[in-house]
């Protein structure tokens, strides 16, 4: 509560000191001749004695005269004083603004109405606003105003064959890292069955399910038809064209792999994924494949896929796969879940180190320091190198640092703290740090028809890990880097690139609590590629081209 006394102070009357009031009374109402009696010394007769008795009741009467003056007009002080009070109450608060714009009180004197009352005095309240900052710009991000689609009713087609490997069981699982121990098969027989009965729930909502032929040890789940229409798609795009960063052929994975119905699904040999046949595929699931029909979902623990698809489009270097987030009761109970493009060019890879070539930590070091095929140099038979180019290994340890993925280059987890969640705690590899050199590397993987680039598979990233947890023996060996992706670091540009291409994915905006939950997950990569940058100036690191 605000207001002003000093009109008080300047109205301040002998009343309010009450010792002052009794010897003004006694100085003013005595006669000089009672003084004199009573200042001087005078022989104690009957005379004196009468008259100061007499004074003493008269100065008795004066006493109790001023003191039923006294508490009246306390009481005249305290009732302003509620009153004001009560209009300062009454006043709305507007709060103080945080911009430094405050304005100072306006401390006036009291002034009195018409019938003589003191009114109370002016008050001034300061606002509390909340000073407005300018959002990041996204654009395309405003949605138009929707049309009226009429509804149509679903075509059930004709029905889709029985899906089959055509003889190609050994090469999923090969590039699905395939267990084959019976303990397993339970298992994907055991999440068969849940399939089939939300499969026989589905039927009795007015979708055609249907299931045909039986069951083998790769986990043939079944046929699945006439699924609802959805009224938009998941995919949103409302400017005219789609972020420059990702190509048609992106978009149009994307749609697929988010907005396709599905004919088919298939218990993927690992037991972590799914395989699933998007309709409009050939009869078949091995040609379907082929042809880009086919996707893999994974569990909603690995949703860091598709924001680590979305930063490799960002940066430049083009090596992961379409990734998109997809809810479906056909598995994890609809919960949101990657689904990734099935990428049938990829080489094969073995069941222990999931890659196509088999390097250990040693020689990866040794090519690192070879540069194997820059600038067009064909290697020397002696340097052990292989087929792949040497700046892919940059483009790989900038990608895998700013989302710390260890699975790749550090599968001990040697170069920080892991932990108990991390699969090398899980699987005991922490301890296995006193030999490094002879460490697999794993997920490195190439196409078949281009051996020269890496495909980045498996990028599931990790969010929570403080910046003076990182493992740096990531970029150990590492003395180039991307121009293209070093650039859009040092731009300040790309929390607003990564705003706009993570919104188009309508389901992963919304399964990560919308625009404050992905502001979060960009604040750790902005912090990261500040102190990679920060890195790379301390170590004297190159920044090259690397388009080739």
């Amino acid at each position: 509560m605000l207001f002003s006394s000093c009109g008080f102070a300047r109205e301040m009357t002998t009343f309010d000191q009450p010792s002052k009031i009794k010897n003004l009374f006694i100085c003013c109402l005595c006669p000089p001749r009672v003084l004199r009696l009573w200042t001087c010394r005078r022989p104690r007769t009957r005379r004196n004695l009468l008259v100061g008795t007499a004074c003493v009741i008269y100065l008795g009467f004066l006493v109790s005269q001023v003191g039923h003056v006294l508490p009246q007009h306390k009481r005249g002080l305290h009732k302003i004083s509620s009153r004001s009070l009560q209009d300062a109450a009454q006043t709305p608060f507007l709060g103080i603004p945080l911009d430094g714009t405050l304005s100072p009180p306006n401390f006036q004197e009291p002034q009195l109405g018409s019938n003589g009352t003191l009114l109370p005095p002016n008050v001034v309240y300061i606002t509390l606003r909340s000073k407005r900052s300018k959002p990041a710009n996204i654009r395309g991000t405003v949605k138009p105003k929707q049309r009226k689609k009429h509804a149509t009713s679903s075509s059930f087609g004709k029905h889709f064959p029985k899906a089959t490997f055509m003889g190609q069981e050994e090469a999923f699982a090969q590039q699905l890292g395939r267990a084959t121990h019976a303990t397993g098969t339970m298992r994907a027989a055991v999440g068969l069955e849940v399939r089939k009965h939300q499969l026989d729930v589905h039927r009795h909502k007015g979708m055609a399910i249907r299931e045909r032929g039986h069951r083998r040890p790769g986990g043939i789940s079944g046929v699945i038809k006439a699924q609802p229409q959805p009224e938009e798609s998941n995919i949103r795009i409302y400017s005219e064209s789609s972020p420059s960063w990702l190509s048609k052929e992106d978009i149009l994975n994307m749609r697929m792999l988010a907005d396709s119905q599905i004919e088919s699904i298939q218990e993927a040999p690992s037991h972590k994924a799914v395989l699933v046949v998007f309709a409009g595929a050939p009869s078949t699931t091995g040609t379907a494949c082929n042809q880009g029909h086919c996707g893999i979902v994974k569990r909603p623990l690995d949703m860091s896929e598709v924001f680590a698809f979305h930063l490799d489009r960002i940066l430049g270097l083009n090596r992961s796969l379409p990734s998109v987030s997809r809810r479906s009761e056909f598995f994890q109970d609809g919960q949101a879940c990657p689904v990734i493009l099935w990428d049938s060019s990829l080489c094969p890879t073995d069941n222990n180190t999931h890659s196509s070539v088999r390097l250990t930590w040693g020689q990866y070091q040794q090519l690192l320091k070879q540069k194997c095929w820059q600038n067009g140099k064909v290697p020397k038979a002696e340097w052990g190198c292989t087929e792949i180019h040497h700046h892919e290994w940059s483009k790989m340890a900038l990608f895998d640092f700013l989302l710390q993925i260890y699975n790749r280059l550090d599968r001990n987890c040697c170069g920080f703290k892991p932990l108990k969640e991390d699969s090398c705690m899980q699987q005991g590899l922490k301890l296995k740090c006193s030999n490094q050199d002879a460490v697999d590397l794993t997920h490195i993987v190439q196409r078949r028809h281009d051996r020269r680039h890496l495909a980045f598979i498996d990028n599931k990233g990790f969010f929570d890990r403080n910046e003076d947890n990182l493992d740096f023996k990531i970029l150990q060996g590492i003395n180039e880097f991307p121009e293209s992706a070093v650039s859009v670091l040092r731009s300040q540009r790309l929390r607003e690139k990564l705003l706009q291409s993570l919104f188009l994915d309508k389901i992963y905006w919304e399964s990560q609590g919308g625009r404050k939950g992905i502001e979060k997950l960009i604040d750790v990569i902005e912090r990261r590629s500040k102190i990679l940058l920060t890195y790379i100036n301390a170590h004297g690191a190159k920044v090259l081209p690397m388009n080739e």
